[in-house]
């Protein structure tokens, strides 16, 4: 499951979302994402997860690669649901007792969990499509330009971008790694899908140990590489430089249309 997490990898393509400036998409996520959060109502989620469909077909990434980097949150999903499922406050649907405990499900309660669902859906969604859409190199000119303000009271906009754009790029390495171990514990007999929570946290041990000494390892050799091409210092230059056009004052004004649309259905 750990193979399946999307988040860094980057799909190559000529589509209208991959020719964004990458700034300006790095702030559409955000608008995004803080709209998901602001959602209430069924038919504005509905309007979302059209908006979303539309955008996927778009940039022709496989929806596979989008659903695949739900899986390893599957557990999340339905823990998450299950607590608003008994948890939120409402007129009793059914009621029933686990040992010494009275527990009833609402319709407040039903309708909590599903749209929890579909918003964590959403913001899976929407974060994976702005790194399959962008390459590490573009995200880290996107947030070097976001930060860029900051300069002038010393922030270092270039050093913070390239750092999260490396983090965020040697996520899939890290899950491959982690799952090429995990394979070959197996292969030397170790039970890690047998007993309680606690016996499959100790199982982990022989995984979570050379994991994070290979991650030792590649941060040092990412670092050796980098200093051995004199990196840093200066101010540093871009071969191609690239501005905000209409076709990214056309995707902010179509985003804000929908947002607009999804909270107006949430109120009526």
């Amino acid at each position: 499951m750990i193979k399946d997490i999307t988040i860094g990898q980057y799909i190559y393509g000529t589509s209208p979302l991959h020719k964004l400036e990458p700034w300006v998409k790095i702030v559409l996520t955000l608008v995004y994402a803080a709209v998901v959060l602001m959602l209430k109502a069924p038919a504005a989620y509905a309007v979302y997860f059209a908006f979303t469909a539309a955008a996927v077909l778009i940039s022709t990434v496989p929806v596979k690669m989008l659903l695949k980097g739900l899986k390893p949150l599957i557990w999340l999903f339905a823990f998450t649901s299950v607590f608003n499922l008994f948890l939120t406050p409402g007129e009793p649907l059914c009621s029933f007792r686990l040992g010494a405990l009275a527990v009833s499900i609402s319709r407040a309660g039903i309708k909590a969990s599903v749209l929890l669902a579909l918003r964590l859906t959403l913001l899976v969604m929407g974060t994976s499509l702005l790194t399959l859409t962008t390459s590490p190199l573009q995200l880290t000119d996107g947030i070097e330009k976001l930060l860029k303000p900051l300069a002038g009271i010393k922030v270092p906009a270039h050093e913070i971008a390239m750092m999260t754009s490396i983090a965020i790029r040697f996520i899939p390495t890290i899950g491959e790694e982690a799952d090429r171990l995990m394979k070959a514990q197996k292969a030397r007999g170790a039970d890690m899908e047998s007993g309680g929570i606690f016996k499959r946290a100790r199982a982990m041990t022989p995984i979570l140990i050379p994991l994070l000494t290979s991650a030792f390892r590649r941060a040092d050799e990412l670092a050796v590489a980098m200093d051995a091409r004199c990196y840093g210092g200066g101010k540093r230059t871009r071969m191609k430089v690239t501005h905000a056009g209409r076709r990214d004052a056309a995707a902010a004004a179509v985003l804000a249309a929908v947002s607009a649309a999804a909270l107006i259905a949430g109120i009526i």
